[in-house]
């Protein structure tokens, strides 16, 4: 619902701004900014990371004594947190409206992830339940495409689409759920060229889809808790998804 908020209200912003350019010529600011065959700039900007996972179901727990039982654990990633990003941009002009955009980039964030067993419960009678604070930073090296409209005033819209291969620092080894280290997402945005009179800013939305399973299948073994065996068990795959609102400065 946040991510929807986010991409109306810019949509709306880059709507009114270039019906109000259209009305009338002004003088442009840095007019020979784009011609330049590199750019090069810094961005910072705020993300959201979220986790889709998938549950196994009913699954058959072996204790220590040898005995069996049949458990039904649910996991949900329950809400999203904000997090910050921080990092440098490079830009080749491949042609008027079309240019190859790279933009390492540092994510810190977490996602809060909360497990259910139905199969037990506590003293009062309540569902057992496990929670996790999963924090993440990931090195982001993003390779887009930019298309561009063509500049009117001081106002230039465009639009991104690429790949994100993505690396993950962050891990504890007891933590009921870990993620691998690697991973690719896809990426697709929207953003609008400010031109200003000493510097070019540029807000942009982006969204993106992890390509590929992301949780570690080799960690549960490695937890000494064997109580949350279960629960790591309890998730069959992962898959990472992020909104990014990023400011760039040129």
């Amino acid at each position: 619902m946040q991510a929807k908020k986010l991409t109306f209200s810019l949509l709306m912003l880059l709507t009114v701004l270039t019906s109000a350019a259209q009305n009338d010529r002004r003088v442009q600011n840095k007019p020979y900014t784009d011609l330049r065959p590199m750019h090069f700039g810094i961005l910072i900007g705020l993300n959201m990371q979220d986790l889709e996972l998938s549950n196994v179901g009913q699954q058959t727990v072996t204790a220590d004594d040898g005995t069996q039982s049949q458990q039904l654990i649910l996991c949900d990633a329950d809400r999203w947190n904000m997090g910050f990003s921080v990092g440098v941009l490079g830009e080749l002009r491949l042609h008027e409206n079309f240019s190859l955009r790279v933009a390492p980039t540092m994510h810190f964030g977490a996602k809060h992830i909360t497990f259910i067993n139905y199969s037990q419960r506590d003293a009062n009678g309540r569902l057992m339940r496990q929670t996790q604070d999963l924090k993440n930073t990931y090195i982001a090296i993003p390779v887009d495409v930019k298309f561009a409209a063509p500049r009117f005033n001081n106002y230039r819209p465009y639009m991104i689409a690429g790949l994100t291969p993505t690396i993950n620092l962050t891990g504890n080894d007891q933590d009921i759920l870990r993620l691998k280290r690697f991973n690719t997402m896809a990426e697709i945005g929207i953003g609008c060229d400010f031109y200003l009179p000493f510097f070019k800013l540029i807000p942009e939305l982006k969204f993106c889809f992890g390509l590929g399973d992301v949780l570690d299948h080799n960690h549960t073994k490695n937890l000494r808790d064997e109580n949350l065996r279960a629960y790591s068990n309890a998730v069959s795959s992962a898959h990472s998804k992020m909104v990014v609102l990023t400011f760039y400065f040129e």
